[in-house]
């Protein structure tokens, strides 16, 4: 009998596009490099695999861009001080705040799952703890309406 092992899903390009941008970003607060560079290193990369440029492109610019105004939105909901976190942590949530933040056509409940997914791929044992709970609580500050519905 040939049994064949069941093959995961394959992930979306937007997914893909959330790692690539999520590996950028850890890139920029490791090594202080600027965006372009950045971006540049990640598009030369090999085995991008299926991702979609543009939104990989606008996470990552419109993340480092804005990454004052995301760590000031993030932080009164930490337990901890910003430079404490782990720099996945860190990342996830500057990510996450950015979509909360700048793309309303994208429900809450996704950008948290996908944030969580990010974390539970990147990060730590219970990271993922954390930034779902983080979340939870920006997404309820920024997107009142969104979530009151829910």
């Amino acid at each position: 009998m040939n049994q064949q092992t069941p093959k995961a899903p394959a992930k979306s390009a937007r997914r893909r596009s959330r790692e690539l941008a999520l590996q950028g970003i850890y890139q920029w607060r490791l090594t202080g490099a600027d965006m372009a560079q950045v971006e540049k290193q990640m598009r030369e990369e090999k085995n991008l695999g299926n991702y979609d440029a543009k939104f990989f492109s606008a996470l990552l610019r419109g993340v480092l861009a804005r990454h004052d105004d995301l760590q000031a939105a993030v932080t009164p909901h930490l337990d901890r001080p910003l430079d404490e976190l782990s720099p996945v942590e860190f990342s996830v949530l500057l990510l996450a705040a950015y979509e909360l933040l700048q793309h309303p056509e994208i429900p809450y409940r996704v950008i948290i799952n996908e944030a969580v997914e990010l974390t539970k791929t990147f990060g730590g044992t219970d990271g993922h703890k954390f930034v779902n709970g983080v979340l939870d609580k920006l997404a309820a500050q920024v997107r009142a309406v969104e979530v009151a519905a829910k």
